[in-house]
């Protein structure tokens, strides 16, 4: 891991230093576990040209000093020294008089009090520096997702023999959510979305009480969390045979999947990907009854960049990993979504999740 760790501090030392930059303020945590493999609360950084400051308190520098790659640890002592006299400290003692910070991870308020500590240094906002790098994956970033989405789909495999009528959604997911657990998911990647019947139109549908019933199509969005990195997948089923509009939708929405994971391979905009899935969608019956979003990156977040829509800006790069995931959803009669990781390569693209896409089950 150190040679990874080494190269992602390297590629932001080199924009730090375009934009004539000494040092960084980085407030978000996932950016400080991407730079230094910190997973606790209550922690900041200061990257400088040569050094990576971690500045946090009593509760969490025992696990700071286990955890994080090429650190200096500074243990404050919250009710004697403000935060911006931390960082005031460790900015003088490294004669930075130029530098960022993260304005989208911190509130006004606390940057103002930083503010006032920071008279005669020269400050700058950034918005997703980090996040930008955090785009294309390194092979030990793309490992954990795959042991992530291993998890995942060992788990749905595991919990598709109780998918059967009388069973709630919320005691579904409790299952489904234990199992990946007892896999060695380190929680959960996100809340699980489980929806039955007319609730499987609801994008997010919270797990409720509703009990599964025959004809019933159902979704379930779930994922597992190796060394805090996500996986993403959805799959659709109906209990019992499928009736014609049902079996329509599912095929629709395949169809639409294949078409935008055709069109992946790096130097593609993402445009391309998402107009060929919608207009695969726009062309069929349930044109009115999709979304304009077809998927996102994921990776130490659930939701990163890019996201795939036809305003993304984005041109896709090998070490990309992303979700495609079309839907249809009828509001009172149900939904369809099919969801997959995929790695995005020069010549194409690799699935990360593999759970089978087997629509209808047995009652």
């Amino acid at each position: 891991m150190t040679a990874e760790f080494e190269l992602r501090l390297t590629k932001l030392r080199q924009r730090m230093s375009a934009d004539g930059q000494q040092a960084l303020l980085v407030f978000s945590l996932d950016n400080l576990r991407y730079l230094a493999n910190y997973s606790g609360e209550a922690a900041y950084g200061i990257v400088t040209m040569d050094q990576v400051f971690l500045i946090t308190d009593y509760r969490f520098i025992e696990q700071a000093e286990e955890e994080c790659f090429a650190c200096q640890f500074i243990c404050r002592n919250r009710d004697q020294q403000s935060l911006g006299q931390a960082i005031r400290e460790v900015l003088d003692a490294e004669h930075v008089s130029s530098l960022l910070f993260e304005a989208g991870h911190i509130n006004l308020q606390m940057w103002s009090g930083i503010a006032q500590e920071l008279e005669g240094i020269a400050f700058a906002p950034c918005t997703g520096l980090i996040e930008e790098l955090r785009k294309i994956k390194d092979e030990w970033e793309i490992a954990q997702i795959r042991k992530a989405a291993a998890i995942a789909d060992r788990a749905l495999h595991d919990s598709l023999p109780l998918l059967r009528t009388g069973v709630s959604e919320r005691d579904f997911a409790l299952e489904l959510e234990y199992r990946m657990q007892k896999l060695g998911s380190e929680g959960l990647s996100f809340p699980s979305i489980v929806g039955f019947g007319p609730r499987s139109a609801l994008p997010h549908c919270i797990p409720s009480e509703k009990k599964l019933a025959e004809g019933d199509l159902v979704v379930i969005d779930f994922g597992a969390v190796v060394n805090g990195y996500r996986s993403d997948m959805t799959r659709s089923f109906v209990v019992g045979k499928a009736s014609t509009q049902q079996k329509k939708m599912y095929d629709t929405v395949l169809r639409a999947q294949q078409a935008a994971l055709d069109s992946l391979h790096a130097g593609q905009p993402a445009t391309i990907t998402s107009s060929a899935a919608s207009d695969i969608l726009q062309a069929s019956e349930f044109a009115n009854y999709t979304s304009t979003g077809l998927g996102h990156g994921v990776g130490i977040q659930l939701h990163e960049q890019p996201f795939i829509s036809p305003v993304c800006q984005d041109v896709f790069q090998a070490n990309y990993v992303v979700t495609i995931e079309p839907g249809i959803y009828i509001p009172g009669y149900g939904g369809v979504r099919i969801e997959d990781d995929v790695l995005i390569l020069d010549d194409g693209y690799s699935f990360i999740s593999h759970a089978p896409k087997v629509f209808e089950l047995p009652i």
